[in-house]
């Protein structure tokens, strides 16, 4: 058994440095480019729900609060997705789990444009919600595994602008359809693009490298722990227990306030005195400026991979979101702001997961990812729901946002904690440092 495990990690050791000095090729940019179209065609889907909520409120004669169960049932089952699809990538794979991932939240979308009822919308979102969930934390193990360390960050963090994009691209889309076609329409588009997507992982993704380097050795180690091991235990081994429950913190606490910002930012605005065509753009902006900080916030975890880094992200973000509280009707003041809260509050989102991804070795990767994901979307499932209330309660839609600004602010704490608590290289606990998953016996 030593000798297997020794061999194992020789092995796994000798390619983690193939990786790490070579450039990037063509399989790794491929690798990148699917998943970023995985995670766009994710944020499409998973924001789709916040830009036609005006429509449908007006559609469906809704009070706007009804909306609250159905930005938070997809929730739900993104939460359900994450916790689930996560561990089961690490026994079978992260490429079928993948695929059937993105075929299932395809095929759902396309259903909720069928939808006639509260009841419709609230059972298809929720089913759209387990592909969503499962196919992220696949994504970013995929990505991370196939990258050398010196690009490992930029490259999970611009694989997650795939997200933002996707959901900043929903709005431009919602723009331009529901005038013309009603709010179903983004919905079809939503549903016909990961089917699409589907095919060309199923033709061009490979597995990743890394897993099937451990994959196969798996069962016989895990059997040296128990015969009944239970994977989602070893995010609390060898002393990973703090920083594991940390990180849940962090991801909970970012993505509620993404979320909340995400189902009621085009409301809100709107509410403020802007008209809705210009509110859903404005919204749009979020995104975009998330694009930009996941970019350039993975160039500096490259550098200073460190928790540190984050919370300085989620101060950052938590001062911008409250001032588009104060910007009142001025379109170019909420410009400025919306953009800058996108940038910190989703760019800091992306460090998180390339963090994650970074701080769990390969055979708990997709595990410990997923899980971040998993108690991160119970904050998101929350948070839609806070700001149902908030807008029953509150007229004041500066107070909102002044309210909205909390959460990341926590999640800044958060990561100062995390800084403090981090191993002295953080890179040590990533890929190739198996050592510390399974303790042989013998």
């Amino acid at each position: 058994m030593c000798r297997a495990i020794t061999g194992l990690h020789a092995n796994e050791a000798r390619l983690d440095q193939s990786f790490d000095e070579r450039s990037m090729n063509r399989t790794q940019l491929l690798v990148l480019v699917l998943c970023g179209s995985v995670l766009f065609i994710d944020g499409f889907d998973a924001q789709a729900m916040g830009f036609v909520a005006p429509a449908l409120v007006q559609q469906l004669h809704l009070a706007r609060a009804a909306l609250g169960p159905v930005f938070s049932s997809g929730l739900v089952g993104i939460m359900i997705g994450a916790l689930v699809f996560g561990p089961l990538a690490d026994r079978i794979g992260r490429k079928p789990v993948l695929v059937w991932c993105t075929l299932l939240f395809g095929v759902f979308s396309l259903l909720t444009a069928t939808a006639g009822s509260l009841q419709g919308l609230l059972l298809y979102r929720l089913f759209t919600g387990f592909g969503l969930g499962g196919a992220m934390p696949n994504a970013v193990a995929l990505t991370s595994e196939f990258m050398p360390e010196r690009f490992r960050s930029t490259a999970v963090t611009v694989m997650f602008v795939g997200f933002a994009l996707g959901a900043a691209a929903g709005g431009f889309v919602a723009a331009g359809l529901i005038p013309h076609f009603g709010w179903q329409s983004v919905f079809i588009a939503g549903g016909v693009a990961p089917c699409v997507i589907a095919v060309l992982l199923i033709t061009f993704l490979p597995e990743s490298t890394r897993f099937l380097q451990t994959g196969d050795a798996r069962p016989s180690l895990i059997m040296g722990h128990g015969s009944k091991q239970f994977i989602v235990r070893q995010l609390f081994d060898r002393r990973r227990t703090r920083m594991t429950l940390l990180i849940w913190v962090i991801f909970f606490m970012s993505l509620l306030d993404l979320y909340f910002l995400n189902a009621w930012m085009p409301t809100l605005v709107h509410d403020a005195g802007i008209e809705i065509g210009r509110a859903i753009v404005l919204t749009a902006l979020f995104q975009l400026g998330g694009a930009v900080g996941s970019f350039v916030l993975g160039r500096v975890l490259d550098r200073f991979l460190s928790f540190r880094v984050l919370a300085y992200a989620y101060l950052t973000a938590g001062v911008f979101v409250f001032l588009i509280g104060t910007a009142g009707k001025s379109v170019v003041l909420l410009a400025c702001a919306i953009l800058a809260a996108g940038c910190a509050v989703i760019g800091a989102q992306g460090g998180a997961n390339a963090l994650a991804a970074a701080f769990y070795p390969t055979p708990i990767r997709a595990t410990g990812v997923g899980w971040a994901l998993g108690i991160g979307r119970v904050g998101s499932i929350i948070g839609p729901l806070v700001g149902g209330v908030l807008l029953s309660f509150q007229k004041d839609t500066r107070r909102v946002f002044w309210a909205a600004a909390i959460p990341v602010l926590i999640a800044s704490a958060a990561s100062f904690f995390a800084s403090r608590a981090e191993p002295s290289r953080l890179a040590e606990q990533s890929l190739g440092s198996e050592q510390d998953i399974i303790t042989p016996s013998s």
